[in-house]
C-alpha cells in the first residue's frame, strides 16, 4: 500500500515536471535573481562586476532633487496629533465616558495640547485634544466586538473631519502639504500618487459599470449574445492597438471624444497636453478595455445565484431594489471580492497605455503619467540603473502585497460564500 502511494505520487510530481522547469526558468529564478541585484550597485558602469552595495539603492529611490519645505517627522506628528484631535470630536458626540475616565483624561491630555501647540502652532486643535483619551481608555477597557466597530466608525469620521479643519486651521507643518511639495521633488513619490490616483479612480468605476452591464445582460434582452461580445472584444483586443485608437479619440482639435462634448456645450478638452487630464485619460482608456471582462465574470456570478431567492422575495412582495441589495449583492461578494483583488493588482501595473498615448514619455509635462512601472522602466532601459530598478519593483510588490493583505483580511469578514 505504501509503495503504491509512493509511486502515485512520483507519477503526479513528474507530470508537474516540465511545468515546474518553465516556471523555475521563466518565472522563479528572475524573481529571485532580481531580489539580489536589488542589493547590488549594477549600471552602464558596473555592467561585468556588479558591487554589493546593501540597502543603499532602496535609500537612494527617496532622495529629493530638492529639500521639500516641510519636514517630514513634525509633520507626521502633528498631523497624527490633528486626527486623534478630530477623533476626539466626534467622541464628544457619539461617545459618552465615565467620569473617572475624564480625569484621567484632562491629565494626559495636558501634556498633547502642549506637544501638539508647539508643532502645528494650533491651540484650538490642540485643546480638542481633551475630549480624546477617554475614547482610547474605552476602547482599552471595553475590548469588544461592538467597542471595535465604534473605534473604526469614530476613526474614519474623525479622519475625514481632519481634512475638514486642515483647510480652514493654519499650522506650521502637515502631512499632507509635505507630500504634495515632496512628490515633485522625488520621482518615485510622483508615481506613487500618480498610480494611487489611477487605482482609486478607475477600480471603483469599472467594478460599478461591469455590474451594471452584468446585469442589462442578464435580464432577457434581445441580441443578449452580440452585447455581450463587443463588450469583451475590447479585452482581448491588443492595448497597443486600442491605445492608438484612443490617441486620435482623444485629439483636442478634431477628435472624437471633443466632437461629441461640443454637443452639450462643453469647451475643448486638452487630453493629451494638459496635466491634469493625463490620469483621467488613463483610466478612461483602461476601464472601457477591462469593463467587458468584468461584466463577463459578474454576469457568470449572477447566473449562479439559485433563482430560488429570488422567487421566495417576490413572494415576500420585495420590489427590484430590494432584490438586489438582499440577495444579488450579497450572494455577488464572492464575485465582487475576486474582481477587485485582480482590479487592484491589474491597476498597479498600468504601463502599456501611458507609453503608447504621450508616445514613450510619462505625460505631457511635469511627469503627470509617471506611474510605479514607468519608473521601473525608466530606471531600467533608459538610464540603465538596473540595481535601483529591481528595488523599486521590490517596493512595488511590496505595495501590491499589503493591499492584497488588507483585501483578504477585509474579505473574510465581508464575503459571503453560499454553499
Amino acid at each position: 500500500m505504501a509503495t503504491r502511494k509512493a509511486r502515485e505520487t512520483l507519477e503526479g510530481y513528474l507530470f508537474l515536471l516540465p511545468s515546474m522547469i518553465v516556471l523555475g526558468i521563466f518565472v522563479f529564478w528572475p524573481i529571485g535573481f532580481s531580489f539580489v541585484l536589488s542589493f547590488f550597485k549594477w549600471d552602464f558602469r558596473n555592467m561585468r562586476h556588479p558591487t554589493f552595495a546593501g540597502i543603499a539603492n532602496y535609500l537612494e529611490i527617496f532622495d529629493f532633487t530638492a529639500k521639500p519645505k516641510y519636514p517630514f517627522m513634525p509633520s507626521l506628528f502633528a498631523s497624527l496629533l490633528a486626527i486623534v484631535a478630530a477623533i476626539g470630536v466626534v467622541y464628544m458626540f457619539l461617545v459618552i465616558g465615565k467620569k473617572r475616565d475624564m480625569y484621567i483624561a484632562l491629565f494626559v491630555s495636558a501634556i498633547s495640547v502642549v506637544s501638539f501647540s508647539v508643532f502645528s502652532n494650533s491651540i484650538i486643535l490642540g485643546l480638542i485634544n481633551i475630549v480624546l483619551w477617554p475614547f482610547l481608555i474605552k476602547i482599552m477597557v471595553e475590548y469588544s466586538a461592538e467597542a471595535l466597530r465604534r473605534f473604526w466608525t469614530v476613526l474614519f469620521i474623525g479622519i475625514a473631519l481632519f481634512i475638514v479643519i486642515n483647510q480652514f486651521v493654519p499650522h506650521r507643518y502637515d502631512i499632507i502639504k509635505w507630500f504634495f511639495d515632496a512628490k515633485e521633488k522625488n520621482d518615485f513619490l510622483k508615481a506613487l500618487y500618480n498610480t494611487t490616483y489611477y487605482v482609486i479612480l478607475s477600480v471603483p468605476i469599472t467594478i460599478a459599470l461591469s455590474l451594471m452591464i452584468a446585469l442589462l445582460l442578464n435580464s432577457n434582452i434581445k441580441f443578449n449574445a452580440i452585447y455581450r461580445t463587443s463588450y469583451f472584444i475590447p479585452f482581448v483586443t491588443s492595448v497597443v492597438a486600442i491605445s492608438l485608437v484612443w490617441q486620435w479619440i482623444f485629439n483636442d482639435d478634431y477628435g472624437l471624444l471633443n466632437y461629441i462634448l461640443s454637443w452639450f456645450g462643453v469647451e475643448r478638452i486638452a487630453w493629451l497636453k494638459d496635466e491634469r487630464w493625463t490620469i483621467p485619460t488613463v483610466a478612461i482608456v483602461s476601464i472601457w478595455k477591462t469593463v467587458g471582462y468584468d461584466a463577463v465574470i459578474f454576469l457568470a456570478g449572477l447566473q449562479n445565484i439559485d433563482k430560488f431567492y429570488y422567487e421566495a422575495a417576490e413572494v415576500d412582495g420585495a420590489n427590484s431594489f430590494q432584490k438586489f441589495y438582499y440577495i444579488t449583492w450579497p450572494l455577488l461578494s464572492p464575485t465582487t471580492f475576486f474582481l477587485t483583488i485582480v482590479s487592484f493588482i491589474g491597476a498597479f501595473k498600468v504601463f502599456t497605455e501611458i507609453f503608447v498615448l504621450y508616445q514613450g514619455l510619462p505625460g505631457p509635462y511635469n511627469n503627470s503619467g509617471l506611474t510605479m512601472v514607468y519608473y521601473v522602466f525608466d530606471l531600467f532601459y533608459n538610464q540603465q540603473r538596473m540595481g535601483i530598478a529591481c528595488a523599486a519593483a521590490y517596493l512595488l510588490f511590496g505595495i501590491i502585497l499589503i493591499f492584497t493583505m488588507v483585501q483578504f483580511r477585509l474579505g473574510r469578514k465581508m464575503v459571503e460564500y453560499v454553499s
